[in-house]
């Protein structure tokens, strides 16, 4: 396929490495001066996607996507796709769907899971919205790009996957760092308490695969200073968009409400930012109750 790639960071240029080693040609374009193997530069976000079969973007917000595509809509060929990769708002995911609907494009949301490590080595995880002639065009290329793509429904329904999990990791993740510190307290040795909640209700990924405590289960940021796999301003993002869809539902979300209100304030008021989501857990150490 002629691929465009527009937003190439981070997450979006390893990305598009990937599909240029599988023999796609792609163009991309990012406001940074970059360079990527195997990718040629565009001067202009239009110019990637003039002929382009498919158009990916992974962007920061929904504001930039809406104005991204805005763009590139007038400019692409008529059954062309935009694959929209990008965490964003549900309202952004659906209105730009539409924008392309209008302009008989196909469109699909499909927000990713597996960080840095995942987009350079190919293994991401795709959660995608849109109708299934867009999903079976972008599905070859999420092979390519990850080991896994679920069609979670309509327009939207990517964003909506990707905010409800982040929002259960959010609150798990706090919960995981809160029972340590409590461990602590009570003089209960840490491997033992992995030992323990691992293998029996409190189990969760937050434990068990991202254990927040250095030294205990899998190799995770904790072992390397909480330097971030994912960092908590990450979440941070994804819990405001949790609260900015519950508020658009009118859905009760007090714990998703509580994560997002801790999580600022450890990342603008404390010493989260730059760091690991999970290094709550010593943020949580060193306070007592008040």
């Amino acid at each position: 396929m002629n691929i465009g790639f527009i937003g190439l960071g981070n997450m979006g240029g390893p990305m598009a490495a990937n599909l240029a080693k599988a023999g796609h040609v792609v163009t991309g374009f990012d406001m940074a001066d970059v360079s990527i193997e195997g990718v040629k530069m565009a001067e202009t976000a239009a110019e990637v996607a003039k002929g382009a079969d498919v158009v990916i973007t992974m962007l920061p917000n929904g504001n930039i996507l809406r104005a991204v595509a805005g763009d590139i809509i007038p400019a692409m060929s008529q059954g062309a796709a935009l694959v929209d990769c990008s965490t964003v708002d549900v309202d952004s995911a659906r209105a730009v769907a539409q924008q392309a609907s209008d302009a008989n494009l196909l469109s699909v949301d499909a927000p990713v899971s597996g960080g840095i490590g995942g987009a350079a080595g190919g293994t991401l995880t795709f959660m995608a919205g849109g109708s299934p002639a867009a999903f079976a065009k972008a599905e070859p290329l999420f092979d390519i790009m990850g080991q896994k793509a679920v069609h979670c429904g309509d327009a939207g329904a990517g964003q909506a996957a990707k905010i409800c999990n982040n929002m259960v990791l959010g609150v798990t993740m706090i919960a995981t760092c809160e029972a340590f510190a409590l461990a602590d307290k009570l003089g209960l040795d840490r491997q033992k308490m992995f030992d323990v909640v691992s293998t029996s209700s409190g189990y969760s990924w937050s434990m068990n695969a991202y254990c927040p405590a250095p030294g205990v289960g899998p190799q995770s940021p904790a072992d390397n200073d909480y330097q971030p796999g994912f960092a908590a301003d990450l979440m941070l993002k994804d819990l405001r968009l949790s609260q900015q869809a519950a508020e658009s539902a009118d859905a009760d979300t007090p714990m998703g409400e509580l994560a997002q209100a801790l999580y600022t304030q450890f990342v603008e008021s404390e010493d989260g930012q730059g760091k690991d989501f999970s290094a709550m857990l010593p943020r949580f150490e060193k306070r007592g109750r008040s």
